[in-house]
């Protein structure tokens, strides 16, 4: 954790230099008064880190208002970076057209004007950005197996996955997205992995509303990394006051034709946990005639798993959440969001997330409910 914290303080701390730099440059008169900028830029960087303190201190209302306002700055200010940088780049497209093919010099943006359009839109992305991250839209997709017998009903699992549910996402979050769950009447409901962020103790209720949905077949959860951050035990807790069965690299048969394998998050290792039973070794335990549900929190997948396996559920990159730091989650989680195909029939489906995590805004990646509609082939 202490290394964690000493990286992000490096890359946090040279975005706000960037962008410290960037405003003088704009506007030299301010470099008199330089103290302003600097002391917003000090206060920004510790936001994040003085929201958690607060919070453990049981200062709700201040961790709250630290949290959103620090983390609402989080996500502007990537996205004034993101602009800036883009700019530059255009910058320098320019100088070397003019310097390489002696194209004219033309005149480009001011460094004023060039902040006042960067900063602008990205004030405009993140105000819309918080309208999108509200927006929970519902995918579905059907699929069609030869697991469930000719004549047999339809199952409907529905999946949840990052709802972060701590100082930003709160009751009225959750209870807004018990109420889809219940309109939508969903047989199996799973849930795969960070779905608390931080201390949940002050989030009342919140695991009452969830003991509100009584699907058939039950509500199953595994671990994501957030839950080992905010503490296993609390974590644990929750889920299963909340009504989740939890899967810790264990296996469960559930119905008549559905086997659910669960994995635990690779954060378990750094907190002391160890794998007792392998993927692999859960999925060959699991009789072949089942449709098989493996839940997974990372979009990760073990070659030797494939084809042992009919869908892998996945959540954790987000899609990124605010357009285009989805092009460095891609370094680490090379998949989309969405359903992959795999080969011997498998499946990879990568949540874009419930909730939020960090910046309360979303940009070109919605929140997202998934239903899955399990149907018999009928040939």
């Amino acid at each position: 954790m202490t290394l964690f914290l000493l990286v992000f303080l490096l890359i946090y701390g040279t975005a706000h230099i960037w962008f410290a730099l960037r405003l003088l440059q704009a506007f030299p008169v301010l470099q008199s008064w330089w103290p302003f900028p600097v002391g917003w830029c000090l206060l920004m960087v510790g936001a994040p880190i003085l929201s958690r303190l607060l919070e453990r201190e049981g200062q709700t209302f201040a961790a709250s208002v630290a949290a959103y306002i620090g983390y609402s700055w989080m996500g502007l200010l990537f996205l004034f970076i993101s602009l800036s940088l883009l700019l530059e780049l255009l910058h320098l497209l320019h100088w070397s057209a003019h310097f390489f093919l002696r194209l004219p010099n033309l005149a480009l943006l001011t460094p004023r004007t060039g902040f006042f359009c960067c900063f602008g839109l990205a004030l405009l992305i993140s105000v819309y950005g918080w309208f999108e991250a509200a927006n929970l839209q519902v995918e579905q997709h059907r699929i069609i197996t030869s697991k469930l017998p000719k004549g047999a009903a339809r199952v409907r699992v529905i999946q949840i996955s990052d709802l972060h549910i701590g100082l930003i996402v709160g009751s009225k979050q959750v209870q807004q997205l018990v109420t889809t769950i219940k309109s939508l009447k969903p047989d199996l409901l799973v849930a795969t992995g960070d779905i608390v962020d931080g201390h949940i103790s002050h989030v009342d209720g919140v695991s009452q509303m969830f003991r509100e949905l009584h699907p058939p077949l039950g509500m199953v959860a595994v671990l994501g990394n957030h839950e080992y951050y905010a503490g296993i035990g609390s974590s644990r807790r929750f889920l299963e006051l909340s009504g989740f069965q939890l899967l810790q690299d264990q296996a469960t048969l559930v119905g008549e034709h559905l086997a659910l394998v669960g994995v635990d998050d690779p954060a378990a290792k750094r907190f002391g946990a160890v794998q007792t039973v392998k993927e692999t070794a859960l999925l060959q335990g699991v009789a072949n005639d089942r449709f098989v549900l493996l839940l997974k929190h990372r979009p990760v997948v073990e070659q030797q798993s494939i084809g042992k396996f009919d869908l892998q559920l996945s959540g954790h990159v987000h899609k990124g959440q605010i357009f285009p730091f989805n092009l460095l989650t891609w370094l680490n989680f090379p998949v989309r969001a969405g359903m992959n195909r795999l080969a011997d029939g498998s499946r990879l489906y990568v949540s874009r997330g419930t909730g939020t995590w960090g910046p309360p805004i979303r940009f070109l990646a919605p929140p997202e409910l998934t239903v899955f509609d399990l149907e018999p082939d009928k040939k």
